[in-house]
């Protein structure tokens, strides 16, 4: 067998309790002198927010904040975030907060010197190699939650508001310089919130080692990705302010992003269209269509989710596993269909196109046609 394949792995990673007060330092690891902070609306006036805005005017880099960023940000949010950027004279953002402030605050900075429009961008064949990488503004990555790991990613997903689709925007030179990973940060998560994130990082790994292409280092950090969330998710749930659970999903989280360059699938090329037609949080969704797709996947990924299965403690194999994925679901509260979402009479057309053109389809083990696809989301509607 001939092997060959490009791999590349994260990035500077300041990781424990407090280490928020490190911030000063790693934007000085990253040459940013006058940074934009950017986050999404709902943490714009937390305590945490607060800190970090202190922390940053404490050391003579300013107070200037971003927030005008939707649940699944746009490029609506993005321009606006590019004007604030170069308005106020800034060398670089830090990227704050959940999925959508991590996403938006690392296109800041890269689409700040760019005159292509962002759709330019898209992870499609080498699109990314049209930028103008000398004119990419450094980002530095502060999570506030522990599941997308888009802090340790090189790539953005940013909805369409016009199509209502949503793209992941590539370039190498997006992965933040330094990750500050703080679990103090995580603790003030409503519960539903711990749990969809929580579940992201599961549907991550999972992806991940259920893809067939060839990445063993990936495949390790995926199985090992899949047991911490096991065994610590269900505990950051049940108590918030467990700062062990917590660090360990942070790990969790960014296990499973850099376990997927190795390939993810069905469940998030569904989630993707779905969340972009209508508004569904990222990870709670990927969890709802979980178990449709492992049944999907089923005769392509049996071996080696029994293998899974005895790694993480349990019996069954496949079915153990598969019911499992269930019991975690319904400890966590998640839905357990479309219709429980919310999403009463979803427009069927859409979501198979969107899936059928989403990168994510590449690295599922079952190849997605348009009868599969139609008949896998059928399943999702009760």
């Amino acid at each position: 067998m001939k092997l060959k394949a490009n791999w590349s792995y994260p990035t500077a990673i300041r990781f424990g309790a407090g280490r928020i007060a490190e911030l000063p330092g790693a934007c000085a690891d990253a040459g940013i002198s006058k940074p934009l902070l950017v986050t999404d609306r709902g943490l714009a006036d937390l305590p945490i927010t607060t800190r970090a805005l202190d922390i940053l005017e404490a050391a003579g880099l300013g107070r200037a904040l971003f927030a005008d960023v939707d649940p699944n940000p746009n490029e609506i949010n993005l321009a606006a975030g590019i004007e604030a950027f170069r308005a106020g004279g800034h060398d670089g953002v830090v990227a704050f907060g959940g999925g959508s402030g991590l996403d938006l605050g690392k296109m800041v900075a890269f689409m700040s010197g760019q005159t292509r429009p962002v759709w330019d961008f898209e992870d499609v064949s080498d699109w990314w190699s049209r930028a103008d990488g000398g004119a990419i503004a450094p980002n530095v990555a502060v999570p506030t939650t522990a599941g997308t790991g888009s802090e340790v990613g090189r790539a953005s997903v940013i909805t369409n508001s016009e199509s209502h689709e949503k793209k992941i925007i590539f370039h190498p030179a997006v992965l933040p310089s330094v990750v500050i990973a703080d679990a103090e940060l995580t603790v003030g998560m409503p519960p539903a919130i711990t749990a969809g994130t929580g579940m992201d990082a599961f549907a991550h790994c999972l992806e991940a080692y259920c893809s067939p292409f060839y990445h063993p280092m990936s495949q390790g950090i995926a199985l090992e990705g899949m047991r911490l969330v096991k065994e610590y998710l269900p505990r950051a749930y049940a108590t918030p302010d467990d700062l062990e659970a917590r660090a360990h999903m942070m790990s969790a989280a960014m296990m499973g992003a850099t376990a997927f360059q190795k390939g993810l699938g069905a469940i998030h090329a569904l989630s993707h269209p779905i969340g972009a037609l209508y508004n569904t949080h990222h990870g709670t969704t990927n969890a709802v269509v979980m178990q449709a797709v492992l049944r999907f996947n089923r005769a392509a990924v049996e071996d080696r989710l029994v293998e899974a299965a005895a790694y993480l403690g349990i019996d069954g194999g496949f079915d153990g596993f598969y019911a499992f994925v269930g019991e975690l679901n319904a400890t966590l509260g998640i839905p357990e269909n479309l219709a429980a979402m919310g999403i009463a009479d979803p427009d069927i057309d859409r979501i198979v196109a969107g899936a059928l053109v989403d990168p994510s389809r590449l690295g599922n083990p079952v190849t997605l046609s348009e009868d599969n696809t139609r008949a896998l989301v059928m399943e999702l509607l009760d």
